[in-house]
């Protein structure tokens, strides 16, 4: 099953041009079960690059723009009388997909963006007091625009702890840029080109083969011995959660099962480490006043942390 994950790649690279480490982690993080904050500009691809992926792998996709009158039960789903039957009748929010893409999430009010967080955490939503269950497998991919661009509010801590990672696009480079244009003469569409590689089934199978990939346990002292780094650093108010924790070992999992191995090593670890960790960060007053950046932080924790010995 491991060889889709190669050609999962490829497929989303007919759309997305010079990308491939934001590609790969991407579908490194949907391997481990987790959900993906995308952070950048509008118009670098976020959208694409959600949609792409929905298609590539066969999932049923949704899609919200979030605005300031978004209401948490247009993504939870509410309860209507039956005319009738003359009982109350569920009606399914937008959540209801195995990719739900939440564009620009930053741009919701915090009930809203909060609606959420039940669904992103344990699969199900809960309208008056009844539980519904979300489809298997359930990937959340939200965009948002940069902190203090216009009409955004910051994402509570609560929720940036449950995105596995967060990523960011950037702009493309010139040559990039040119194929993109290229691939899009005469009114092509490479979206529309895109072939299912997987299917729902396969999605599972291999979110479990990645579950189940061996952890030495001096791995799991490396793991915790950077995150007692990112709660000691004098240039952090705050590092990482026991949810980190969990999210950093999912996630090199899931890179050493990319990469063609059984067991994970702490070059995994170090690989995935600035993704999991850096929105999770919080800086200092200090730390802002220097323009330090949690990217900066994260390198610095990787190459000052000593990996255990065997």
């Amino acid at each position: 099953m491991r060889e889709k994950t190669t050609q999962i790649i490829d497929e989303v690279k007919k759309v997305i041009v010079g990308k491939d480490e934001v590609v790969r982690l991407t579908l490194q993080s949907v391997l481990a079960g987790g959900h993906v904050l995308m952070e950048d500009v509008p118009g670098v691809g976020k959208t694409t690059m959600a949609v792409s992926f929905a298609k590539t792998m066969g999932m049923d996709y949704g899609r919200v723009q979030f605005t300031p009158d978004v209401l948490p039960s247009d993504i939870t789903g509410f309860s209507l009388l039956d005319q009738e039957t003359h009982t109350m009748k569920y009606q399914k929010g937008a959540v209801f997909h195995n990719l739900f893409l939440a564009d620009e999430l930053n741009r919701a009010s915090s009930r809203t963006q909060s609606a959420l967080l039940e669904a992103m955490e344990e699969g199900q939503v809960t309208v008056d007091d009844n539980t519904y269950y979300l489809p298997k497998p359930f990937v959340v991919i939200a965009t948002q625009n940069p902190s203090g661009a216009s009409g955004t509010s910051l994402l509570p801590d609560s929720q940036m702890d449950r995105f596995m990672i967060r990523t960011s696009m950037g702009y493309p480079s010139q040559d990039s840029e040119i194929e993109m244009l290229a691939n899009r003469q005469n009114g092509a569409n490479p979206l529309s080109e895109i072939s299912p590689i997987c299917t729902l089934e396969d999605i599972l199978q291999m979110q479990e083969e990645t579950s189940k990939m061996y952890v030495k346990y001096r791995v799991l002292k490396y793991i915790v011995a950077l995150m007692d780094r990112t709660r000691n650093h004098k240039m952090l108010a705050r590092g990482g959660s026991p949810r980190a924790s969990l999210a950093l070992t999912a996630m090199a999992k899931a890179h050493a099962y990319m990469t063609d191995r059984d067991y994970v090593i702490p070059d995994d670890v170090q690989a995935v480490f600035a993704a999991v960790m850096c929105h999770r960060m919080i800086l200092t007053p200090e730390a802002e006043f220097k323009e330090i950046t949690a990217e900066d932080i994260a390198k610095e924790i990787i190459k000052t942390t000593q990996i255990p010995k065997e």
